[in-house]
């Protein structure tokens, strides 16, 4: 995390109020400063991503005070796709801002409609739609290739690709495993110093293949520079999903990466696979966990019993829920 301070303008001389610093919502001193604001934001389509809980900040704050809230709507590059469990009450957190799904296939105006209607807010909200937007079309299924230049979001968000497979490899950051961070393509790859990625390959491919489907897995090594396993060569896995091989409605890089785990605590038992360390401002409770909005993941891994139709089962039914939740506030 590398939080901003509030500071004013060079330019304008207006202040500046970061929601990324010694506060997340905003105070009743910022809301007074203005009528309305324009909420502008590329989100990434993933429930993890915080652009999402600050939305829902901004919207309470909003309606408590009184203000007129812009949306001016920008494309989910992962799609329309739904994938993963449904956060559960009591997990809520700055990467968790409600029940949803962790790949919810809405743009950032469809998400501010739900919330409202999810949390009962009276506030003054407009989106500003697109024109256009076409999340069922090859080859960007939601981001306009070639209409479009694309700008980090944030600094691990370099591209089309991780953003596709981040659903998946987000849940990285709750292991021990090297997301990619320090390479040239993090959040498309991991590995560790002292993984078999060539048994582990073979082993996700052994317990749970129907969820391999829609991409190209490539054992490869990589050093990062930075973070996890800084200086050491890694073993690992990369997800391509730029090629022909792509498949939208197929690849479900959620239940990639659950496959990966599964297969990883199959092979060694005893791996520590379970990263402990605070992790967005929260002390007590496993990042695996907080990451999924629940502990149903963690524990169908570390289940030996526990098969690939066991969690399909559960996460179908959140997929299934949602997917009727959120036809109403659906705007293309």
């Amino acid at each position: 995390m590398v939080e901003s301070p509030d500071f004013v303008d060079p330019a304008h001389g207006i202040p500046v109020f970061s929601l990324y610093g010694e506060v997340r919502r905003p105070t009743d001193a910022m809301m007074a400063g203005f009528d309305g604001l324009l909420v502008d934001l590329q989100d990434l389509g993933c429930r993890i991503y915080t652009f999402i809980t600050t939305l829902r900040y901004v919207l309470e704050a909003a309606a408590a005070h009184a203000k007129s809230i812009w949306i001016l709507d920008r494309p989910n590059p992962a799609g329309r796709p739904v994938e993963g469990l449904t956060l559960r009450p009591g997990w809520e957190s700055f990467v968790g801002a409600g029940p949803l799904p962790m790949r919810h296939g809405l743009t950032l105006g469809e998400l501010a409609n739900w919330f409202i209607a999810e949390l009962g807010l009276q506030v003054d909200c407009h989106v500003i739609h697109m024109e256009g937007w076409s999340p069922d079309a090859p080859p960007g299924y939601g981001w306009p290739l070639g209409e479009r230049t694309w700008i980090n979001p944030s600094p691990n968000a370099p591209n089309l690709s991780m953003a596709r497979c981040y659903a998946g490899t987000v849940m990285l950051e709750g292991t021990t495993l090297s997301e990619g961070r320090g390479t040239t393509r993090p959040l498309e790859l991991f590995g560790a110093p002292d993984l078999d990625a060539g048994a582990l390959l073979r082993e996700m491919q052994r317990c749970a293949p129907h969820w391999l489907a829609g991409c190209r897995l490539r054992e490869c090594w990589f050093e990062p520079t930075f973070h996890k396993h800084a200086g050491r060569l890694c073993a690992g896995i990369q997800i391509h999903v730029e090629d022909a091989r792509y498949d939208h409605a197929a690849f479900r890089p959620w239940r990639l990466m659950a496959a990966a785990f599964k297969a990883l605590r199959n092979l060694r038992p005893d791996y520590p696979i379970w990263r402990d360390f605070a992790y967005e401002y929260e002390h007590d409770r496993l990042a695996i966990d907080l990451i999924n909005g629940s502990a149903l993941l963690r524990q169908w891994v570390d289940d030996p019993a526990a098969t690939a139709d066991d969690l399909d089962w559960i996460a179908r039914a959140d997929e299934s829920a949602w997917l009727q939740a959120r036809a109403a506030h659906l705007l293309y």
